[in-house]
């Protein structure tokens, strides 16, 4: 099992989706986006892998839903996953660029 670790910028992407679910739809869907979210999590804590590699970034990514996709770094020598941000797969991808 590996340690999960959040990072600033994830934790604050997280909350920007969870508030851009609520904007849009309910407070029921932000709860079944946290539930997905965690499940994924769980899977990463298993099979850290599991996602797609970018070797440009050294990072991995993973489609959580439709609209939104977790990058992360699987860090080996200390048995750590570090979940690098939360992207909203609508936004202008030059931007991501930027914060990977």
């Amino acid at each position: 099992m590996f340690e999960i670790h959040w990072s600033t910028l994830a934790e604050e992407t997280f909350a920007e989706e969870g508030y851009f679910i609520l904007r849009k739809w309910n407070i029921d869907e932000v709860e079944k986006f946290s539930i997905l979210v965690y499940d994924y999590i769980d899977c990463l804590n298993k099979n850290p892998t599991i996602g797609v590699f970018i070797s440009k970034y050294s990072v991995y990514s993973i489609v959580i839903s439709k609209q939104t996709t977790l990058y992360y770094r699987i860090l080996e020598d200390k048995n750590q996953i570090d979940l690098i941000l939360f992207w909203n797969n609508k936004r202008n991808p030059k931007e991501l660029l930027k914060l990977l």
